[in-house]
């Protein structure tokens, strides 16, 4: 049985779209017709489409909180007592999207087709990444597919929450900067050259501030067109340097030496490791399986060579710890962790504690970060503005002492 979607005009001249699954196109056809519904379209989902229909499908992906709320969903069920069959059936008629509805029932169908559930979700893997499929694989193959989509669904939410936190983090700071840009344009472009024809009839010699801001003032009119498109063009070719994988490197490596942002940037990637592999290590997913998985949720190029050759090294036999303490780039005190949860036995827990505190201590530091550049962006408007009044002001003042 294969999932179709549909295209179908009612009796009263609307349009409906939907999923049915059913043998064969013609007999989709055939039930919406009994259903008193005209069929426009029907075509297959998944990999069973053809063409650019089926390239429109799979190019389509859930966000991060919808695929969270799912993977909650479906372990609940699975762990009530429901079969995989019966849970997509339920999560697709629950589904708030008709996007949620056309993949879970893809999904459904080449379950129905006899294919494993983490080779039905390989087919879609813009929405369900590697890792994703990993875990589903690993619970589906010891028995423990509801314990293991539990802690992905954790895993999952926590992903969302902290990419949110991020987001939140950088939009103020964001809003503020653009608002003084705007402000201290507006002054230079439009305010400062209105009082400069004031201060020309008086043929008095200006202040040295208030002559730089004139010049400024100039600048910003007649060349800041210029300097708008020497960004634009510059970020593009950054952009495009950072295309090749050497400069990717490179520029990784330089973010990872800023003062604080290295040490938030450390543990971002730090703390998606180390959550990855307590959930794969505790799924009983061989160690080295595990690090390859891991490589996929660092994003930072150096670190994911790191991990790479560590991998290696485990595979000649090294712990995971000195592997990993190689290079240098992870944190002491997961390396530490390791390395007494690999003497103790107790590895994916020293993991799971390592992937809490790294989140811990990135929340720190989004704070510590937010409550110094809050002020600082501030104060930095507040000098800019009174730079601009003073160098208005000066004059003035100075022109009321020469009539006194």
């Amino acid at each position: 049985m294969s999932a179709f979607h549909y295209e179908a005009l009612s009796a009263d001249g609307h349009v409906k779209r939907g999923v049915l699954e059913c043998d064969s196109a013609r007999q989709a056809r055939g039930q919406l017709r009994e259903s008193g519904l005209i069929p426009l379209a029907v075509e297959p989902l998944g990999d069973q489409q053809q063409g650019q229909g089926s390239a429109t499908f799979r190019g389509r992906r859930l966000g991060a909180g919808a695929l969270a709320l799912i993977t909650r969903q479906f372990a609940t069920l699975l762990g009530a007592g429901l079969t995989i069959e019966q849970t997509l059936t339920a999560l697709i008629d629950q589904a708030e999207s008709q996007r949620e509805r056309e993949l879970l029932a893809a999904v459904r169908g080449d379950v129905l087709a006899g294919q494993s559930l983490a080779r039905s979700l390989a087919r879609h893997p813009k929405t369900f990444p590697e890792l994703y499929r990993t875990l589903v694989d690993a619970g589906e193959r010891a028995g423990r597919l509801p314990e293991v989509l539990s802690r992905l669904a954790d895993y999952t939410e926590d992903s969302a929450a902290l990419r949110g936190k991020l987001l939140l983090a950088l939009v103020y700071p964001a809003l503020v900067t653009l608002v003084a840009l705007a402000v201290v344009s507006g002054l230079l472009v439009f305010v400062v050259p209105q009082v400069v024809r004031v201060f020309e009839t008086s043929h008095q010699t200006l202040p040295f501030l208030t002559r730089a801001l004139i010049a400024t003032s100039g600048f910003v009119r007649g060349s800041g067109i210029y300097v708008l498109a020497a960004l634009a063009g510059t970020t593009a070719i950054g952009r495009a340097a950072l295309r090749d994988h050497t400069v990717r490197a490179q520029w990784h490596r330089f973010l990872l030496r800023l003062p604080l942002l290295g040490a938030l940037y450390r543990s971002l990637n730090t703390a998606r490791l180390a959550s990855t592999l307590a959930i794969l290590v505790s799924s009983r997913v061989p160690l080295r399986t595990a690090l390859r998985a891991g490589e996929g949720t660092v994003s930072n190029l150096p670190m994911r060579a790191a991990l790479a050759d560590a991998g290696q090294r485990v595979e000649q036999g090294s712990t995971l710890a000195r592997a990993l303490g190689t290079s240098q780039l992870f944190p002491p005190l997961m390396v530490h962790m390791i390395a007494s949860g690999e003497a103790t036995g107790k590895l994916a827990e020293m993991l799971e504690r390592t992937a809490t505190q790294e989140s811990r201590d990135l929340e720190r530091r989004i704070g510590v970060m937010m409550s110094l550049l809050e002020p600082l962006l501030i104060l930095a408007m507040g000098g800019v503005v009174l730079v601009i009044v003073l160098a208005i002001l000066q004059p003035i003042f100075e022109l009321n002492t020469i009539i006194r």
